[in-house]
């Protein structure tokens, strides 16, 4: 619960200070609405990484394994993709509270948004995802 909180207080952040310095990215509205913005943001990045993980899968066993040459480069290269796609469904959600412009910026927050996330906890939670499917809890 603490680290949920942590996470939260921490994208609320940075939607109301980091977000709007980046050009094209406008925020409006106080910490409860970065708040709620930040929970939205979470939802929908999971969201866009489960169903990109079914196409994957799909796309995968429909062509015997094959898929994976491409999959995995395009994984790979492609790590920025997901957070700035959240971030520009956030924007169009809440259009009130969360404009962004361009190309480049949903780009930018959503790398952003990523260190973020990794800073707060994401990474130590992959670290022990691997290590309990290796076996080593």
């Amino acid at each position: 619960m603490l680290k949920f909180l942590l996470k939260t207080v921490a994208t609320a952040l940075a939607f109301i200070y980091i977000l709007p310095a980046l050009p094209g990215i406008e925020f409006k509205g106080g910490f409860i609405d970065a708040a709620i913005l930040a929970i939205v943001f979470a939802c929908l990045l999971w969201v866009v990484e489960a169903l990109a993980m079914m196409i994957a899968t799909v796309w995968t066993i429909s062509t015997l394994g094959l898929a994976l040459l491409i999959l995995i480069p395009l994984w790979i290269l492609g790590f920025w993709v997901f957070p700035a796609l959240a971030l520009e469904l956030v924007a169009f959600v809440a259009p009130d509270h969360l404009t962004v412009h361009g190309f480049l910026p949903p780009i930018l927050g959503g790398l952003t948004m990523m260190i973020i996330s990794m800073l707060t906890g994401g990474l130590s939670a992959d670290i022990k995802c691997l290590n309990k499917a290796r076996g080593r809890d």
